[in-house]
Formats: C-alpha cells, structure tokens, sequence
C-alpha cells in the first residue's frame, strides 16, 4: 500500500492557501492559515522559494507564487494524456459502430468535445474537436450532469443557455433533471433529436483521472433506434475498459 507523504500534501496546500487569500502572505500568516508550527512553515516556504515557486518581496519580505508553477502545469497541460485515451476510446467505438463517435468533458456549461471519430458512412452526423455541445440537448450532456451531485446539475443548467434547439427539446429543468436521473439509473443516457433534427445520441459516462467525462455515438435516428443495443454494448465495452464508473 502507497505511503503518503505529508510534506508534499503541505507543499500542495500552500498553493492552494494562495490560490484562496489571492495575496502576498507572510510565514506567521501562512502558518496560521494552514494550522502549522510557524518553524515547520518556515522550512516548506524557504524550500519553494529555494526551488523557484516563490518569490519575497523586498520590503516587507512576504511570500507569493512565482510563474514557475503555472509554466510546468503548461507544459504538462500539452501533453495531456487525456487527448490521446480520447481518441483510442472513439476510434475504438468507432470500429465497432461505423457511426460518428466523440469524447467529452464538461465545460462550465457546456459539452467540450476533446477527440471525434467521424462515420464511414454517407448519411451520418459531423462534430469536430473544439465544438460545444448543449448540456440539455445532448446525450453526454445528461450524462455528464448525472454525475454531478443534483443541486450542482440544477446550477450547470441554469448557467447553460436552456433554448429550444429542434421540435423535440427539452426546456424544463424539472423534466430533464428527471431524465437525468432515469439515465444515471439504467446506466446510459439518450437525445432523440433534441440537439439536431433526425439525429438520435446515445453516451455513456464515468471517471477519468477522477474526472467526469463520457462516449458517444450519434447518428440518423433510424440507423441509431434500429442499432441501438449493440451500439449501446460497444459503449459500454469500451468505457469499462478505460473509465471509472461513478
């Protein structure tokens, strides 16, 4: 079983005392601020000094961030492994449906799709890397907000432009809360025609890294309703294999 190291959860802490107060701190004020003996507080701070993540003022000689940490977060950032499982999952997906497949993460109030597997097929649904989708109106937009604790995906809603976007969306936040939690329930969530007109979504959703993020596959309704469980199969197939179920 993995130790854990107390010094690198302090270390951490700091940053996000700093992160909270969003000002220059002194040790006897990050000392109290996190409960620790002003010596012991001392030794961290001159050590992320030391190392470049801290800088002193002259005069008052108080303690702030340097850029060195949100440089190496950069850098990390661009190289995100979450991209590259992304795109193994749709294309993944993809072999197995021959429909349209994208992967995505929530986005404040919207779907960011981070990886898409675009269909073979002449008759099929397009979505690109980049684009948002509607949490309402989408299948991984539920799914996604299932994730969340309820008070939390009334809020996400309330943020997100709730507008009709075909005949067959859903406005009411009461009436898609409840299909949210149908979803949650029987593990799989669905729009029919509720983004785009004649296009039917199905998304399963789950932890990655402990992050909320989902699979989904769209197409012509007809093709999507007639395909439906072994779409369904495949999605699951491949999120279990990658994801943590929440």
């Amino acid at each position: 079983m993995p130790t854990l190291i107390p010094a690198a959860g302090r270390a951490m802490a700091v940053f996000e005392v700093f992160a909270r107060e969003r000002r220059e701190l002194s040790n006897s004020d990050m000392a109290r601020l996190l409960s620790l003996p002003e010596s012991s507080t001392s030794d961290l701070l001159h050590t992320l000094h030391s190392l470049g993540y801290l800088m002193r003022t002259t005069r008052s000689r108080r303690f702030y961030p340097t850029g060195r940490l949100f440089e190496v977060a950069r850098q990390i950032a661009e190289n995100d492994p979450l991209s590259t499982v992304a795109q193994e999952a749709v294309e993944q997906v993809g072999e197995k449906t021959n429909e349209s497949v994208f992967f995505g993460v929530l986005d404040t109030a919207a779907v960011k799709v981070v990886a898409a597997q675009p269909s073979r097929l002449p008759l099929r649904y397009i979505i690109e890397v980049g684009s948002r989708a509607a949490l309402h109106a989408s299948a991984l937009g539920k799914g996604l907000l299932s994730l969340l604790p309820p008070e939390e995906a009334r809020a996400a809603l309330a943020r997100s432009n709730l507008r009709p976007l075909t005949q067959h969306t859903i406005v009411d936040v009461d009436t898609l809360m409840a299909q949210i939690s149908r979803g949650h329930k029987r593990g799989w969530h669905e729009a029919r025609e509720e983004g785009s007109e004649g296009v039917y979504g199905l998304a399963v959703t789950g932890l990655l890294g402990g992050q909320p993020a989902g699979i989904s596959v769209a197409g012509p309704a007809d093709r999507m309703k007639k395909y439906h469980d072994a779409y369904l199969a495949a999605l699951i197939e491949v999120r279990d294999a990658l994801m943590e179920k929440a």
